[in-house]
């Protein structure tokens, strides 16, 4: 990804594949300099590092002992020094490349850091942390000796170990500290606090649950303390973060400027927003068309998108059917792509799962989880389909109704499965790509931009009902690449995001809830990568078919772009035109 901090956030939303091919000379030689980010990443975020695959910090975690910020900033710093001095005598155009990946990730880092650090006292969900190492660690994919370290982390974190103090008073420290020293220093947005202390209950269940449901033995003293120490650390967040949380849910400019840069946007907000109404407008006039003829077929009064959407989403599948029907769907979509020759397919199966309720809390819209990244040694990937929020402080339940109907299964099996995030990965990893490109290249615009591509890909194909589904979700993302910087830009509050959705994009009030929250505290910025990196796909492929043209074939261009990793648009254009075109041209 383009920086470490955002990586932290990100990983857990993806995937990996089978294990990787044999490293040419020049990915050896590449990855050895990658090891020197590596290593950074591993000392002051060991859990990412050891979901990644970096080996020897599986009993790890991170040291909240002490402020972080000058140490990583200095010691990344020192790697970008280190690096220049190698680029400078470097020869390989692509080990070069790959330096310019490594140093753009750690200045992006030390810019991310430094505007945190300037604006905001840190404030951490241990919850959220400590169930999300569980889930990782007790993953079936991982090999059982690897599980058993969870009990080592689960004792640093609740301070039984020798020589640690429990993670919830060390975090607490470390917010009052920077209080203590600046005063002015902004808190997280009410929002972000109110469902951190409402999803609280459910991701202590959830953490238990796993536990319950594992291998391991004596976990029950350790999670009888971190449940006391969890909760009252619960109740330190409603006395003393609730009442200094900020009511503005908008970042300062500069922040947000640099979420969108972290995120791999390179436009500015008015720009996006421009080129984003502009596409909905089009999309709008395209599901007008598609949902007319459903309507016709189907002998249906209205034949407006809004009501032929919202009359599709009445035909709910049961429960104990969805998965089979997605399995399904994954098989047709397999036919389809390798009877139109769309792209090159693995023989072996890709996973999907329903998620559990503490999933839901802790990442709500559908996505990716990633086995191991760096030593995968035949982990693959899995589509993790979720079913609403969690209960809020009333008791509300807001279920989606957006993915369990027969017509949305096509494009989020396309995007999240084959030929999307599934198959990006795993082609990424059986390609051998360097770390550069497989972890510190990686970010939203070049990973959400190949997954819109692929249901984009595959729309043609579908019937009726999932080309008008296929439209509706490429209309969300249209949306987001203008709700999330108007929202975050003052121009639209995020009720209006919430009812927009709604009514526009025909989403179901929980589908709509969590994409809101996304904009406006989960990952502000990020929800706009989908849009742009489709645009700039699109962009480079165009390029490539004018210069080819009869020449040009669909499936070697898509199975290039997959061999090339998590490439920059700018860098993957280069990549296109200056090898793929070449090499196509008739001699």
């Amino acid at each position: 990804m383009p920086t470490l901090r955002v990586l932290v956030l990100l990983v857990p939303l993806l995937l990996a594949g089978t294990a990787w091919a044999a490293e040419t000379p020049w990915v050896a030689r590449s990855n050895e300099n990658a090891k020197i980010l590596l290593q950074v990443l591993a000392r002051f975020n060991p859990e990412t590092a050891s979901n990644l695959g970096v080996d020897g910090y599986d009993e790890a975690i991170e040291d909240f002992s002490r402020d972080q910020f000058e140490p990583e900033n200095a010691d990344l710093r020192a790697a970008i020094t280190h690096f220049r001095e190698l680029l400078a005598r470097e020869e390989d155009a692509k080990v070069k490349q790959d330096l310019e990946i490594l140093i753009a990730a750690a200045n992006d880092t030390v810019s991310g850091n430094t505007l945190q650090h300037r604006f905001f006292f840190p404030f951490t969900d241990v919850a959220g942390l400590v169930f999300g190492v569980a889930q990782q660690t007790l993953d079936p994919r991982v090999p059982p000796p690897r599980q058993q370290t969870l009990l080592i982390r689960l004792d640093k974190y609740a301070g039984l170990a020798k020589g640690y103090r429990p993670v919830t008073e060390l975090a607490k420290e470390r917010t009052r500290e920077r209080i203590q020293a600046d005063a002015k220093l902004l808190g997280p947005y009410r929002g972000e606090v109110e469902q951190v202390i409402n999803d609280f209950p459910t991701l202590l269940a959830g953490l238990k649950e796993l536990l319950a449901k594992s291998r391991l033995k004596g976990w029950q003293p350790r999670y009888a303390a971190l449940e006391r120490q969890l909760s009252d650390y619960n109740n330190w967040v409603k006395t003393e973060i609730q009442p200094r949380a900020r009511a503005d849910h908008r970042l300062p400019p500069e922040v947000y400027a640099d979420n969108l840069h972290q995120y791999g946007v390179d436009v500015s907000p008015d720009e996006l927003i421009s080129k984003a109404l502009t596409s909905f407008a089009e999309l709008h006039n395209q599901m007008n068309i598609t949902a007319g003829l459903i309507a016709k077929d189907r002998g249906l009064d209205d034949p407006d998108y809004h009501s032929v959407i919202r009359k599709l989403k009445e035909q709910q599948i049961p429960k104990d059917q969805v998965m089979p029907l997605y399995k399904e769907r994954l098989a047709q979509i397999e036919a389809a792509i390798r009877v139109h020759h769309i792209v090159t397919l693995p023989d072996r199966a890709a996973s999907i799962r329903l998620a559990t309720t503490a999933e839901n809390a802790q990442q709500p819209a559908p996505h990716m989880t990633p086995p191991r990244l760096l030593g995968n040694t035949g982990e693959y990937g899995e589509f993790v389909l979720t079913t609403g929020m969690p209960p809020d402080a009333s008791g509300k339940v807001l279920k989606f109704d957006d993915f369990s109907h027969q017509a949305a299964t096509w494009s989020l099996t396309a995007h999240e499965a084959r030929p999307g995030h599934e198959l990006q990965f795993a082609k990424m990893i059986e390609a051998g790509v360097s770390t550069a490109r497989a972890v510190f290249a990686f970010n939203s615009v070049n990973v959400e931009g190949w997954g819109l591509y692929a249901e984009a890909e595959m729309q043609p194909y579908e019937p009726l009902d999932g080309q008008l589904f296929a439209l509706q979700a490429r209309a969300q993302r249209a949306a987001r690449a203008f709700l999330d910087p108007m929202v975050n830009l003052g121009r639209i509050t995020p009720e209006e995001v919430k009812t927009f959705l709604m009514d526009e994009v025909c989403l179901s009030e929980g589908m709509a809830t969590q994409e809101m929250q996304r904009y406006v505290f989960r990952a502000p910025g990020q929800a706009t990568s989908y849009f742009y990196g489709y645009q700039r796909l699109l962009e480079t492929r165009e390029a490539a078919e004018l210069a080819l043209r009869r020449n040009f074939d669909r499936m070697q261009f898509n199975d290039f772009v997959l061999s090339q990793g998590l490439l920059p648009p700018a860098l993957l254009r280069r990549a296109v035109m200056d090898e793929f075109v070449p090499t196509h041209r008739p001699h």
